[in-house]
């Protein structure tokens, strides 16, 4: 069997999400949402040694909320992974999170969608690519925001990448 690689970097990419897509203001809501298990909610609070008990224990009442609570970065990095389809897909580097908030608690079993609003596109010094922020929200499936938090992104332009191989 004879396999070929696709080496052109605009093909394996989706259409959306080019620098010239984003406008301040624009708002969109992520198709996926995920639904917190054992891996996200304790697994990473014990892999860097968070070891408060509200994280590890489900018998121990937190008095934030019934059920062991997730590990903040994790529902940060949730969201923050479930809307990189539509904002990440052409960025070439992250170059900064600001604003992180932690509004509510989760909790294992809990389902987080996403949102991202465009806060601000300008030009980067670079021909070839853009600077977009973003704000993202992770909400719960009772409709409760327990994230906020803005990703600043290096994003490529179209005009410079379509067709590159």
């Amino acid at each position: 069997m004879t396999a070929t690689t696709n080496t052109s970097g605009s093909r394996l990419l989706g259409a959306f999400g080019w620098f010239e897509d984003f406008t301040v203001g624009q708002k969109l809501r992520h198709s996926r949402a995920s639904t917190v298990d054992e891996l996200e909610g304790s697994g990473i609070a014990k892999q860097v040694l968070n070891t408060a008990d509200s994280h590890w224990n489900e018998h121990n009442a937190n008095g934030l909320a019934e059920g062991r609570l997730v590990f903040g970065l994790a529902t940060a990095s949730l969201v923050l992974g479930l809307s990189g389809f539509d904002t990440m897909e052409h960025a070439l580097a992250e170059l900064r999170y600001d604003n992180l908030r932690f509004t509510a608690p989760v909790v294992h079993m809990d389902t987080i969608t996403a949102y991202s609003e465009v806060v601000d596109v300008r030009d980067a010094d670079r021909p070839d690519a853009g600077i977009v922020t973003f704000r993202h929200y992770g909400v719960r499936q009772d409709g409760v925001m327990v994230f906020s938090g803005e990703r600043t992104a290096l994003i490529k332009r179209s005009t410079h990448w379509k067709g590159v191989n």
